[in-house]
């Protein structure tokens, strides 16, 4: 079974992935709204950090969800 798959899976039957998902979708959204700007503020610089950060940790955490599917099927 194909990663795509699993993640459609996961998407319609857990709701902690999906959680996750829409999450780190946001924080895309945000960033690139970030890199839109000419110039960032040091506030700014540091809400970009926060949001990479953020956005790593719940891919990681999807993965380890897809991982575990894996095993179990």
């Amino acid at each position: 079974m194909e990663e795509k798959e699993i993640k459609e899976i996961l998407m319609k039957r857990n709701k902690d992935f999906r959680k996750a998902a829409e999450i780190h979708s946001d924080c895309e959204k945000k960033l690139n709204e970030l890199k839109k700007k000419h110039y960032l503020s040091n506030e700014d610089q540091i809400k970009e950090k926060e949001l990479k950060k953020k956005k790593l940790s719940l891919k990681d955490r999807m993965y380890k969800m897809i991982s575990e599917y894996k095993k179990s099927v």
